[in-house]
């Protein structure tokens, strides 16, 4: 595997390339077997055994393609193939769904399934797929990202590419996908997802990558060679050296080699670079229909001022305008978005505020709660009150928001000052600190600083964020 200060140094620039917009992904068979499909032998299998070959022995495999498109005078068993192999369900593995979660806008893929469109979906969010060079002409309206199929749709096999005179004709056939990717080569980087070392696709990618003397740096995930039970030394050398060269060639077209032992550990890999971006985004939870031992005054401007330092410490603000505390949160972020437009975006503040009419509120605000703070990778809570039947409570709402952020891992920060819920949730948290903050033990000074009332508001505020702060750092 490769050293861990290589595999962390990857992981720190991936993040700051989705927070820069500039992200893609590029998947190849291995996603889609990971989810139960075949890859290009198994696909090739029985096509092979027509022929009088054997598909295990064989390593040109497009060139196979092309021999039974040669004996048949037609391409319709390949298509008749790829309907079968690729018309069964399947589910989204846990790569797609993670990179589907991601702010990755641009995926390009030679698979013919639709696992990438389907976790995209999955994580509401709206694909434009285009497999046929007419679709690059249209976007499709409130689309969240594009999902390139450069060799076709199972949906429309007849015209997916696959054997040799295809893929010889590609830069005259689908010119507009080379100039489309040439140019996302360009403004992203990539990481290649799914391409095992023979991969037959690996090599036509390449050859249609930019050949400027300026290449952007782009990543690619391979299995490290592993020795199997039946081979010695000298066939394992060998294919261990092939490894290598196969590393250092790829680095002529900007790509660097992240060698794995297993496939699994790029689900963990990730998963890192999710719980890494998530962390500049910061969920404020609260309500509050009274102040307790704070001024209205004081606890509006406490709040505002905690939003708009979030917002300049580069991270986005998450809420769902709660009753009392949610003009403050919109204020703040919006004051440092205006303050300097030039360095900060609008795209740094969400809200959702929650409907009040509809059937089944209860359900359409737990959906809600969900899909913000699953955006987060910190939660911030304050006060948390309400009225019920006249008397003032503390707000179960705040509790649940609690709840889900600890389902999505997120790090919970109540500021036990502000009283009510936020009070309450720091007593739990201080009954077992391990806990909650087993893996960040040096954010306990920092949150007990936020249990005092009489602690300065301004040294309440640079407490959290400092906590930010070194979270991202």
């Amino acid at each position: 595997m490769s050293p861990q200060h290589v595999i962390d140094s990857f992981i720190k620039e991936f993040v700051q390339d989705l927070h820069n917009d500039s992200a893609a992904i590029f998947a190849g068979a291995g996603m889609s077997k990971g989810s139960g499909y075949v890859d290009w032998p198994e696909l090739l299998r029985d096509i092979a055994k027509e022929l009088g070959l054997n598909v295990d022995k064989e390593y040109d495999l497009i060139s196979l393609a092309q021999f039974h498109v040669n004996t048949r005078r037609t391409s319709d068993g390949l298509a008749k193939k790829i309907l079968q192999e690729f018309s069964e369900q399947a589910e989204s593995s846990e790569v797609h769904d993670i990179i589907a979660r991601l702010p990755i806008r641009s995926f390009w893929t030679t698979n013919y399934d639709s696992l990438i469109e389907d976790a995209l979906r999955k994580a509401f969010r709206v694909p434009d797929v285009k497999y046929l060079v007419d679709h690059l002409t249209i976007a499709r309206p409130k689309r969240d990202a594009i999902v390139y199929k450069m060799h076709g749709d199972v949906h429309l096999p007849q015209q997916a590419v696959i054997y040799k005179e295809q893929y010889e004709k590609y830069y005259i056939t689908h010119a507009p996908f080379i100039t489309a990717l040439s140019g996302d080569l360009i403004s992203k980087t990539f990481l290649f997802i799914g391409f095992s070392f023979t991969d037959p696709n690996l090599d036509y990618v390449l050859s249609r990558l930019h050949g400027g003397t300026t290449k952007r740096n782009h990543y690619c995930f391979m299995r490290e060679a592993q020795r199997t039970a039946d081979e010695d030394d000298e066939l394992f050398h060998y294919k261990h050296r092939k490894q290598e060269l196969r590393i250092e060639d790829l680095k002529r077209f900007g790509i660097q080699t992240l060698l794995v032992d297993n496939y699994s550990d790029i689900n963990e890999i990730l998963k890192k670079i999710e719980a890494l971006y998530r962390k500049r985004t910061v969920f404020f939870s609260g309500s509050a229909e009274e102040y307790g031992t704070w001024s209205r005054r004081d606890a509006m401007d406490f709040v505002h001022n905690v939003a708009a330092n979030c917002v300049e410490a580069n991270c986005r603000v998450v809420n769902g305008f709660g009753w009392g505390i949610g003009s403050a949160v919109i204020n703040g972020a919006l004051e440092a978005i205006y303050g300097k437009p030039e360095k900060y975006s609008e795209a740094q503040l969400i809200v959702r505020p929650f409907p009040q009419q509809g059937e089944n509120l209860p359900a359409l605000w737990e959906q809600y709660r969900q899909r913000m703070i699953s955006l987060a990778g910190i939660a911030l809570f304050f006060f948390g009150n309400k009225l019920d039947g006249g008397n003032l409570v503390n707000a179960n709402g705040v509790r649940r928001e609690f709840e889900i952020a600890l389902q999505h891992e997120l790090l919970p920060i109540p500021v036990a000052a502000t009283g009510f819920m936020a009070e309450e949730l720091w007593k739990d948290i201080a009954a077992d600190l391990d806990k909650y903050y087993g893996n960040f033990k040096w954010v306990i000074p920092m949150v007990e600083k936020l249990v005092d009332p009489k602690t300065p508001h301004k040294e309440m505020v640079r407490a959290i964020i400092d906590i930010v702060k070194q979270l991202n750092r």
